[in-house]
């Protein structure tokens, strides 16, 4: 499966039938009731009333979606779910979907030793103790791909650790 699927699949079943149903009564709404109500738009042709009701109809479908996805995201993530979605739902203008794309953790890693749900910060899991990421031998934090010396204290990281701050200085 491709990247685009998998996160697609992320968003609820309900979610989904909840955009469908949004896009269908806004667009029925809007064609059977507000076009002929209105003035303005009583006059519009026939094509110009059905793409502006399947446009307002599709911004509110993919926003329904938006909130869908930010839900099961949450979710797989292990963040406060229903505290997003309000936050996603009641502040304007699409801000509180931003605002979660940018604040949002990190995904969760399982453990290959245990298979425990761990966060992608933590370097070990929180139930067996394996190690999740590389770490420094002597610190214990995590280190990159490919550091030759730990950043925090200056070890070196393809030997063992030795007691003289000189040599990890070095």
């Amino acid at each position: 499966m491709s990247r685009f699927r998998d996160e697609i699949n992320v968003i609820p079943r309900p979610a989904r039938i909840a955009a469908a149903a949004v896009a269908v009564a806004v667009f029925l709404l809007l064609l059977n009731v507000a076009l002929p109500h209105d003035q303005e738009m009583r006059h519009w042709p026939l094509w110009g009333g059905l793409l502006f009701s399947a446009g307002i109809a599709c911004i509110l479908c993919v926003y329904t979606l938006l909130i869908g996805y930010v839900a099961g995201d949450a979710k797989r993530r292990g963040m406060r779910r229903v505290l997003w979605v309000l936050i996603c739902i009641f502040v304007p203008n699409g801000i509180g979907i931003i605002l979660y794309f940018i604040l949002r953790d990190p995904p969760l890693y399982p453990c290959p030793r245990c298979g425990t749900q761990a966060q992608g910060s933590f370097v070990f899991c929180p139930n067996c103790g394996g190690e999740l990421h590389p770490a420094c031998p002597q610190c214990k934090r995590a280190v990159g791909d490919g550091w030759k010396r730990c950043a925090y204290c200056g070890v070196a990281l393809g030997s063992a650790p030795s007691g003289d701050p000189a040599q990890a200085v070095r």
